[in-house]
């Protein structure tokens, strides 16, 4: 196994490592637009590792090319969809808002980092 090889096999590991970790923030995060940002930031970090440990193995110049554009309408493409979805999120949330006053009050949001202690444990949870 060349040296070529084994870099390949690192960056391609890396990227569906990200992948994977990006996965579980969007099954896990709170509400809609902390989801996208997990999967905006990771799914271009990814592809971009992946991209990488690929590229040498290219046959050409012109198949390098591909890979990259490939990646660039990717970035673009993920960052448009965002847009979307983040804008028709926030106009759902303020027409919950125009029926119901408080609705935004209701809205999950991120739990607080500030550390609560548990009096029974005697232990703190940082509430994540």
């Amino acid at each position: 196994m060349s040296l070529l090889d084994v870099f390949t096999v690192i960056m391609t590991a890396s990227g569906l490592f990200f992948f994977f970790a990006g996965s579980i923030g969007i099954v896990r995060f709170p509400d809609v637009f902390c989801r996208l940002h997990a999967l905006t930031k990771v799914d271009n970090l990814s592809l971009g590792l992946i991209m990488i440990g690929v590229l040498p193995h290219a046959a050409s110049i012109f198949d390098a090319l591909q890979i990259i554009i490939i990646w660039l309408l990717v970035m673009v493409s993920g960052a448009v969809s965002c847009y979307l979805v983040a804008n028709q999120a926030e106009e759902d949330l303020s027409t919950d808002a125009a029926v119901q006053p408080n609705a935004l009050d209701d809205v999950p949001m991120k739990r607080s980092i500030k550390p609560t202690i548990n009096s029974s444990a005697g232990s703190t949870n940082n509430g994540i």
